[in-house]
């Protein structure tokens, strides 16, 4: 018996020294090592998406003329004719909206064609416009469960806080032609980790713009 612990013992050992080489050398390899070889997945389908009005939020974020601009985000002033008819769309409709900007700058940088009116929600924060402010608690007391999030840039505010939105309980619905960044990379990033990042993807709608419905 206590030979044959010795052989099934040394049997161990060895292909857990195999195991572990093996994995070391899969552990070498980088992501960086392996930039060139990375395929882009599939798109996402893109979704219908009925929203109910009376308890939907629309974000309009950072749509500022420091970072949306033709210099900077060009794709971010192509947006603004389609987010103002988002806009105008969501009002008509009872939609609450709300608007933000990033503490450096100021409710006035907001394009004109798609600012608040007077006396509109606004919102100063950082990517995550959750985060150390009350827009949890406002959505909430207002029994919003659907927020519509657009904005620049795709990988800034839009990410984080339709992630955190969705994360939080929210179903969130993402018009793609109203989110932009500086290239078109960080925009196909950024829809893919919606559409498939676990506890976020099964609360996003990926979707166009003509494909919002308000019931």
């Amino acid at each position: 018996m206590h030979a044959v612990w010795k052989r099934r013992l040394a049997g161990f050992a060895a292909a857990l020294v195999v195991g572990c080489g093996g994995a070391s050398l899969a552990a070498a390899q980088t992501i960086i090592d392996d930039w060139a070889k990375v395929q882009p997945p599939p798109a996402p389908a893109l979704k219908p998406a009925p929203v109910p009005a009376k308890t939907t939020a629309l974000l309009v974020m950072d749509l500022l003329k420091q970072s949306c601009n033709a210099e900077r985000r060009p794709r971010c002033t192509a947006s603004l004719p389609k987010v103002k008819a988002l806009i105008a769309a969501a009002q008509a409709k009872g939609v609450t909206v709300i608007w933000t900007y990033y503490p450096t700058a100021k409710p006035e940088d907001i394009w004109p064609e798609v600012a608040p009116p007077p006396g509109a929600k606004m919102i100063a924060a950082n990517v995550d416009k959750f985060l150390q402010t009350d827009l949890e608690k406002d959505l909430k007391e207002k029994g919003i469960t659907t927020v519509i999030a657009v904005g620049t840039s795709a990988h800034g505010a839009l990410l984080y806080t339709a992630s955190a939105a969705a994360l939080r309980g929210f179903k969130v619905v993402v018009p793609l032609e109203g989110m932009s960044a500086e290239t078109l990379y960080l925009e196909q990033a950024s829809a893919y980790i919606l559409s498939t990042a676990p506890g976020i993807a099964n609360n996003v709608t990926l979707t166009k713009l003509d494909m919002i419905s308000y019931q």
